[in-house]
Parts: C-alpha cells; sequence; structure tokens
C-alpha cells in the first residue's frame, strides 16, 4: 500500500453566475447522453477514456473524499485488502472533503482520474453528468453483496445519479445530523435538554459568558456552513419540501425560512466565538472539543472525537431539535458511497476493492470509526451500533415517525456548486450582517429555480 495526500486548493469552479449556467447546461446534456460521448486518448482520465476491465490485479490508485478524517480506517482496511488480495496492490491519496469536488473535475478534464474513489450523493449528478463514472447496476447484480446493502440507500445514490436510474456509486454509509450537548454545562446552569428549537435558542444564551470566553454554540461559517444553515432554516420554519410543486419554484426563500434564518445567523458573535466565521467542520469540531461550548451542530461523524474529548459522560449527541408540534423536520444528509471511474484501467480490481470495503466486517469497522449507520444489512446489526448512543437514536429518528426529511436536489449537476462555493461567501456577509438573510435567500433560490428549469427542459 502506497500513501499519499494531496493538499490541492480549490480551483477551476467560477463564482460567476453565467459560467455556472453555462457548465449546467453542458452537464444537463452530458447526463442524458451519456453513450454518446466518443472515446478519447489514452493519457488517463479525461471523461471521454473509456478505460477497461483489466486482469484484476496489479495496482489501482483509491482516492479518498475525507482525506485526514477518515485516513486511518482506510489504512486499515486497505492492509485487510491487500492480505486477502496479494495481487492488487493499492495506493491511497487522501484528499480533504472541502477539495474533493474540485480535485475531481479538473482531473475529469485533463487526466489523472483514480480506478476507484468516494463518491458521494452531493457531487455525484456532476460527475455523472461528465461521464466520468463506471455503471455498476451489472456488478453488483452478480456480486455477493445483492441483496446485503441497505436498499434506501442504494435508491439514494440511484436518485441522485442524475435521473435515470443508475448505480454509479455503492453506499458506504448514512449520515445524520445531531445536535451535541454538554450535559455538564446545561447540568450547571438547570437547562432542561435542547430537544426543541425553544430550548436550543434559550440554552445558547444563558450559557453565553464571553468574558469567560464561553459560548452557548458554535456555528460553522466557513467552507459546508449552508448545509447546516439549511437544516435549521427548516427545522424551525416546519416546511417539508424543497419544491412548491404549484408554483414549480423552490421553498428556500420562503418568508418562513426568511425568518428562521434571521434567527440563527443572530447567534453569531452574541452566543458563539468570532472564530466561527471561518471555520470548516474540522475547526468547528476541533474547538467545541477543547473548549467550554454549550452546543455544537454536525453529524454522526464526529462522535468518536467527542468521545476523546470528553469521554461519553459529559456530552450527548440527540437528534435535531423538534417544532412546537413535536415533530422534527431536518434536510436529508447524502449517502456515502464508492465508485469506479470510467477511465480506470483495471475495473475489475477496483470493483474487487469496493465489494471487499462493504463486505460485512470491513464496512462495520468503517462505519464504527466513523459513527455513521453501516450500509451493509449485517454491519448495521453489530453490537457497536447499541452502544454508540448517537447513531441509535438518529435510526430511531429516522425510522419512528418522528422526523420528515426535506430532500435535497442532488441530482442538479450544479446542486453541489450552487450549496458550496458560489455562496458560501455570501453567507458569511450574512453573519456579519452585511447581506439580509432575504437578499442571501433569493440569490440562491433564483439560481435554484433556474437550475431546475434547465433540468426539466433537458428531460423534456
Amino acid at each position: 500500500m502506497k500513501i499519499s495526500n494531496s493538499g490541492n486548493s480549490r480551483n477551476g469552479r467560477s463564482g460567476s453566475a453565467g459560467r455556472r449556467r453555462a457548465s449546467a447546461a453542458v452537464a444537463l446534456g452530458a447526463v442524458l447522453a451519456l453513450t454518446a460521448t466518443a472515446c478519447g486518448d489514452d493519457g488517463g482520465g479525461a471523461s471521454g477514456d473509456k478505460g477497461g476491465d483489466g486482469s484484476g490485479k496489479g495496482k489501482i490508485t483509491f482516492w479518498d473524499n475525507n482525506g485526514g478524517v477518515r485516513t486511518d480506517v482506510w489504512k486499515e482496511i486497505i492492509a485487510d485488502f491487500e492480505k486477502a488480495n496479494p495481487d492488487i496492490d493499492v495506493e491511497y491519496v487522501g484528499i480533504a472533503s472541502t477539495e474533493y469536488q474540485s480535485k475531481v473535475d479538473t482531473a475529469i478534464q485533463g487526466g489523472g482520474l483514480p480506478d476507484v474513489g468516494g463518491v458521494g450523493a452531493a457531487m455525484l449528478a456532476g460527475f455523472a453528468a461528465q461521464n466520468a463514472l463506471e455503471p455498476l447496476d451489472d456488478r453488483l447484480a452478480g456480486s455477493a453483496l445483492d441483496g446485503k446493502l441497505n436498499e434506501d440507500m442504494v435508491e439514494s445514490l440511484k436518485a441522485a445519479g442524475g435521473g435515470d436510474g443508475t448505480l454509479y456509486s455503492v453506499p458506504t454509509s448514512a449520515n445524520n445530523g445531531v445536535l451535541y450537548y454538554r450535559t455538564d454545562l446545561f447540568q450547571k446552569a438547570g437547562l432542561k435538554e435542547p430537544s426543541t428549537w425553544d430550548a436550543f435558542f434559550e440554552a445558547a444564551g444563558k450559557l453565553t459568558d464571553a468574558d469567560d470566553n464561553e459560548f452557548g454554540y458554535t456555528i460553522r461559517g466557513g467552507a459546508g456552513s449552508i448545509a447546516q444553515a439549511l437544516d435549521a432554516m427548516y427545522g424551525q420554519s416546519g416546511i417539508t419540501s424543497f419544491w412548491d410543486a404549484e408554483e414549480k419554484k423552490t421553498t428556500l426563500n420562503d418568508p418562513k425560512n426568511v425568518e428562521a434564518l434571521e434567527k440563527y445567523a443572530e447567534l453569531f458573535k452574541k452566543t458563539t466565538p468570532a472564530a466561527d466565521l471561518n471555520n470548516d467542520f474540522t475547526k468547528m469540531v476541533a474547538q467545541w472539543d477543547s473548549g467550554t461550548i454549550g452546543m455544537l451542530n454536525h453529524n454522526l461523524g464526529s462522535y468518536q472525537d467527542h468521545v476523546k474529548a470528553f469521554g461519553e459522560e459529559k456530552f450527548r449527541g440527540i437528534p435535531q431539535p423538534a417544532g412546537p408540534s413535536g415533530k422534527r423536520v431536518q434536510v436529508s444528509n447524502p449517502v456515502d458511497g464508492l465508485g469506479v471511474f470510467r477511465s480506470s484501467k483495471n475495473k475489475d480490481a477496483a470493483w474487487k476493492f469496493i465489494e471487499f470495503a462493504t463486505s460485512h466486517e470491513e464496512n462495520s469497522k468503517f462505519n464504527r470509526s466513523a459513527g455513521q449507520v453501516p450500509s451493509n444489512n449485517y454491519a448495521a446489526k453489530d453490537d457497536w451500533i447499541s452502544d454508540a448512543e448517537p447513531t441509535k437514536l438518529a435510526a430511531e429518528a429516522l425510522t419512528d415517525g418522528s422526523t420528515t426529511i426535506v430532500q435535497l436536489p442532488y441530482y442538479l449537476p450544479d446542486w453541489n456548486t450552487i450549496s458550496k462555493a458560489d455562496n458560501e461567501p455570501n453567507f458569511q456577509k450574512v453573519l456579519l450582517g452585511k447581506m439580509s438573510a432575504k437578499d442571501f435567500l433569493d440569490t440562491v433560490a433564483e439560481q435554484l429555480n433556474e437550475a431546475q428549469a434547465e433540468w426539466n427542459e433537458q428531460k423534456g
């Protein structure tokens, strides 16, 4: 096993709405004509390169879409795989989650794609639209995995692939939003569990003493901030659909969501550290684990970090707060998975790696480390699930009827760009009071309505 890490900065993505619309149109056309692209050269990785099945032996390259955070567990899985398959050598490349889409997009255009890599729902449509992924339906149907994977996760990735029902990524795990809170600080302040939005906002205020560097909440202002804001918006507003079918437009800038975002953004610097403005999830999690901050919104993936920081006695991880009716509304968290890149010259070996990584033992190992819900049905029954309270509570919340999921439009090829790079700087302006919540949501809504209209037009 060879290990390397990528530190490339985000590039190749324009913040310009005009260029974004143009790239979206090209991508939308491509997703409806996946079989029409011509074969490229042998340069290794451009979207026209069809690659080959190979011998099922030799070297393959794996790109981890959460490098640094999941590097250790992937090293373990790769070591297990190479022991079981001594004729295959895996080169591991860890890429930070904030840089992964940019890195893959650049390689699609210029060459150098890996054989296999992380392909989650949020970026799947964009990659598939560029004809970069290998269809995996037939391989899964003829595999020992057939019938052993969570069908909802499989269907989620099929739906995210661009609307043609093709499976381009095999699920590894499902995540869920979690509200972590410091039980010791809540008990000291005489506060009840923040299981409702009213209790959440009350606690954020009462646990803040900025002079003593104590804060009620940490808000995500850097990379990935918009997804967290959407969860808080729809959770408070109670709106249960991302699209208004009658109006044929997004509900994103509905007045109830505008009001909810205003209330959420007002927390910044009032009940949160000022450093939150630029914090991505790793900095946010590290700050919470090392300080005296009452609450943190993240997901199941950071559970083990909190256990290391506090033990299991000083914090809990519960589902997102419920509204006044007792119902919980949250946005969908994308399923993560593994895909084979179409340009691979050794697809058989790449598939063997996916089969192995999503087998019972290895999938359980990965998700126990990540604190997420396994895709392998047998791994999902392992004892550690019950021992990891946030994972157990998340699974219950998603199946007991208490939670409504607002499905985000992962199928739009430009969803990831609109909801991240294009608009994260504007969200920071909202936090700083330099842009209104209404103007921010109107801007994002306009882009999404346009992308959806283009999508509908291309579908006919």
